[in-house]
Order: C-alpha cells, then structure tokens, then sequence
C-alpha cells in the first residue's frame, strides 16, 4: 500500500491512546481528543485490544467498516470545527447543533459529506470544493 508507514503511524496513535487508557496515565490535549472519539465508540473498542489490527485491512467489498477511517473522520471533522476551516464550517456546526441535538449523531451527518467531497477530489484528481462541501452542509440546516 503506498500510504503504509502513515497509515501506521496514525493508527499506532489510536493503540497508544488506548493503552494510556487502559492503564490510567496521563493525555495530552490531542490524545484526550483521540479518546473521545474511541470513547464514542465502543464497537472498535475490541479492535484496540492487540496491535496485530494495525495492519489489518477492511475491504469494503466484504461489508466491514474501517474503523481507523470512522475515527480519523471524526477527527478530521472536529479539527475542521477547531480551526474554522474551510471557513464558515464553525458556525455552521453550532446551527446544526441546535437541530441534532447530540453531538455525535451530528458529526456522522457531516462526515458523511465530508467523505463524499474527499472520494469526489480523489476521484477527479482535484483540490476538495470547500464550497460545494459548504453548502452540502447548509443544506443540512435546511432540510
């Protein structure tokens, strides 16, 4: 695979978290932001159990979900959130608040088109359309 070492790394990071975890130590900021995400979680919980998931593979042709793709999507949603960008993301997420209600079930709603505007870049060898994505979220507010 052509992403493996960071593609390692990053999921290292989950396990890393995790045992933090486990054994009660200290986070830092960003570890504690990794684990509210495992937390929302508990279905990959049993992943984070052994390393020898960090190379596991989850075809979708097989029906599994990547669970290390869920959480760096929540992640990459939350720091979009953080830093407002593409901006006007931050304002938003607080509209869409007050509609949804819980966090999470929210943070599914704009994953998923953050994933569609991700595949449509990759698939049209294109930078992401901050504003189309933009407006695929507006429209959440709307409907």
């Amino acid at each position: 695979m052509i992403f493996s070492h960071e593609r390692l790394e990053l999921r290292k990071l989950y396990f890393d978290v995790w045992e933090k975890h486990q054994n009660k130590l200290v986070m830092s900021e960003m570890e504690k932001q990794i684990f509210r995400v495992i937390e929302f979680h508990p279905e990959y919980h049993h992943y984070l159990q052994t390393r020898d998931n960090l190379h596991k593979d989850f075809p979708p042709e097989f029906g599994q979900s990547n669970p290390f793709l869920h959480m760096g999507l929540h992640l990459g949603l939350i720091e979009q959130i953080i830093t407002d960008r593409p901006q006007g993301i931050q304002s938003i997420y607080q509209q869409l608040l007050q509609k949804f209600k819980d966090e999470h079930t929210l943070q599914h709603e704009m994953m998923d088109r953050l994933a569609e505007s991700i595949y449509s870049a990759q698939k049209n060898h294109t930078p992401p359309d901050e504003q189309n994505y933009l407006r695929e979220l507006q429209a959440l507010c709307n409907n």
